[in-house]
């Protein structure tokens, strides 16, 4: 199953999802991220932040989702409308969902200010996907309504 992270500038949250999916997804489930636009870059500190996790950021890079390499099964958007900001809307025939966060690259203050914002980010995302993996992935890819329901609750419910 495919898995797209999706957000605006596709530098930081949804490259920070993305990648913590792919390390700890099973085989067959594969993520990939992109932005409605993209900067053209990933923030350094997201990378700085992955490779203190041991978590590989080799072949990661911003992308639009108009050159996406796989159809998404799942699309998760990890805009923070609440803040805001505009949520992009993928249309196409799949299981939609929302995990908003705020974003990082937008952080002020000292450095550990900054990098607090981006653990933060991280560590929301990070338990969000350990919540989707944990589910009883193999029967829910043939129950649709069923998965939405699921991705959903653990979009409201975790922090």
């Amino acid at each position: 199953m495919n898995v797209l992270f999706l957000c605006t500038g596709n530098s930081c949250r949804s490259i920070l999802a993305e990648a913590t999916f792919n390390h700890l997804a099973p085989a067959g489930w594969k993520a990939m991220s992109a932005g409605s636009q993209p900067t053209g870059q990933v923030h350094p500190r997201s990378l700085a932040l992955l490779a203190r996790e041991g978590i590989s950021t080799d072949g990661y890079f911003s992308k639009s989702w108009d050159n996406l390499p796989l159809t998404p099964d799942v699309v998760v958007t990890v805009c923070a409308s609440a803040a805001g900001e505009t949520c992009p809307a993928y249309l196409g025939p799949v299981i939609r969902t929302h995990w908003g966060v705020e974003d990082p690259a937008y952080a002020t203050g000292t450095d550990a200010e900054i990098d607090a914002a981006f653990n933060t980010a991280y560590r929301i995302l990070r338990c969000r996907i350990e919540a989707f993996l944990a589910l009883p992935l193999t029967d829910l890819k043939s129950d649709p309504v069923r998965l939405k329901t699921e991705l959903d609750r653990i979009g409201e419910l975790l922090p």
